[in-house]
């Protein structure tokens, strides 16, 4: 699908969904989810390009460097708190989206200490 076409089915969704905003608001949190996940649906071919790229760069850095599963592991964190997240927004519970993005900073710190540490290493012996 292109951007025009997510967009369309988008703002369609909204559209759908601000009908049941007065009556049964769960089915707006019902459409919202199913959206969500068919954007994703479709962005995981354009995902599937991203990561042959970057598994062709990882085979110039080297054997053995696991850095790459980091970072992917970082988008994966990333974009399933962005969701969650704003799916918890939309039904009105702010505080426990709030949460989940703390969760979701506090992990992402936590995987990405390994590659800092290497990073400053790196640094360090260009120093030296």
């Amino acid at each position: 699908m292109s951007m025009l076409q997510i967009g369309i089915l988008g703002v369609a969704g909204v559209l759908l969904a601000l009908q049941f905003k007065n009556g049964k608001s769960e089915y707006g949190i019902y459409i919202s989810i199913v959206l969500g996940l068919l954007i994703f649906a479709t962005l995981l071919g354009k995902i599937s390009l991203i990561k042959d790229v970057l598994n062709e760069i990882n085979g110039v850095a080297g054997p053995g460097n696991d850095y790459w599963k980091t970072l992917w592991k970082i988008l994966g964190i990333t974009y399933a708190a962005e969701f969650s997240s704003a799916i918890c927004k939309d039904a009105g519970y702010q505080t426990i989206a709030l949460q989940i993005e703390v969760f979701a900073k506090i992990t992402i710190l936590v995987l990405s200490l390994p590659v800092l540490s290497a990073l400053l290493q790196t640094i360090r012996g260009f120093l030296i």
